[in-house]
């Protein structure tokens, strides 16, 4: 049965959250720039019915798996990076944004021929008007494939977790999984995985999955539309994949966690507002993950990282949290159950 997660002690997750620093992760999946066009809309075209934006600002950052990096960066931690970009302009532009924040570009694997994925967003009045991906969906070349795994093989006896954030561009390919599977035998770590609809059979056996209810929905072909349709979908996925866990985030709904044993606990959110819920699945699996590494139970980092989506979807644009914001969320958490 169903049950909602009471207030948790609010000092062991901030001293979770002081011990963030010390997780030793790995981020595994499809590196991509974030480009916001800012602008307003005062007229319709002449050429079509559609909206004439006349652009304002432009400002560009980090997504993906890169935006995963940046949040548990901003969160204290030093991960590693696994990811392939283009030999082009975009990419290049990832590589400075990771160098720039001190992130460690090692693991940058660069494929000829493949373009740098991007996705323009067009924003007028804080609403997304248009977004234009630029990208390819071909999965990666034989040599990207096994130096991504050796480079996980050789650096796995020093990690806590490995985060797999497969957004469909190619890099999180069957023979990447099967080689995660592999070592997962053999290393005591976490495995975590934010997927996409057609690649959720790939994840059998993960130790956490953390689709949206849109993706749960259409996994499991079924309309999730009440706490039912939920519940349904997460125990699908929980019994098809054989994972530890399912964590599905609904948005302003909160999130609900899915452990084997049948036990399910949702999590209100704890969003004021949302304004853009861009990148805050990368939000939460990292918070998600960070509170394993550090000691928390799987529905106490839940909670933590319901509070972090929380912070990220009240800004316009891939946002991230830092500790101080999210300590001090930890603090204001009400207290009814």
């Amino acid at each position: 049965m169903e049950k909602i997660v009471p207030v948790q002690d609010r000092a062991l997750l901030k001293e979770a959250v002081d011990r963030f620093h010390r997780a030793r992760t790995l981020v595994l999946g499809d590196v991509m720039l974030d480009q916001y066009l800012w602008g307003k809309v005062s007229r319709i075209s002449p050429e079509a019915p559609v909206p004439v934006v006349e652009i304002q600002r432009e400002t560009k950052m980090l997504g993906g798996a890169a935006n995963v990096i940046n949040n548990i960066f901003s969160l204290g931690a030093r991960p590693l990076l696994y990811g392939v970009i283009g030999n082009d302009g975009t990419g290049r532009e990832v590589m400075a944004a990771l160098e720039q924040q001190g992130i460690n570009t090692a693991g940058i694997l660069v494929e000829e021929g493949r373009p740098t994925s991007m996705k323009t967003r067009v924003v007028a009045h804080s609403q997304q008007v248009v977004r234009v991906d630029r990208e390819s969906r071909n999965e990666i070349g034989r040599e990207m494939v096994e130096k991504i795994l050796a480079f996980v093989d050789g650096n796995a006896q020093d990690l806590d977790v490995i985060i797999v954030s497969d957004y469909g561009k190619g890099v999180v390919s069957p023979d990447i999984v099967e080689g995660l599977r592999r070592l997962k035998k053999s290393w005591g770590g976490v495995i975590a995985v934010d997927p996409k609809v057609g690649s959720f059979p790939l994840y059998r056996g993960v130790d956490v999955i953390t689709p949206n209810h849109h993706e749960a929905g259409a996994y499991c072909g079924l309309e999730i539309n009440d706490r039912e349709g939920l519940i349904a979908a997460g125990e699908k996925i929980l019994g098809n994949l054989g994972c530890g866990a399912v964590l599905i985030t609904q948005g302003e709904q909160g999130m609900t966690l899915f452990e084997r044993g049948g036990k399910v606990q949702h999590i209100r959110t704890a969003a004021k507002k949302v304004y853009d819920v861009t990148g805050a699945g990368d939000t939460v699996i990292a918070t998600f993950c960070l509170g394993l590494a550090s000691g928390l139970s799987m529905v106490e980092a839940a909670v933590v990282s319901n509070l972090a989506a929380g912070i990220v979807v009240g800004e316009v644009g891939t946002s991230t949290v830092n500790v101080v914001d999210l300590k001090n969320a930890i603090g204001n958490m009400r207290l009814e159950g």
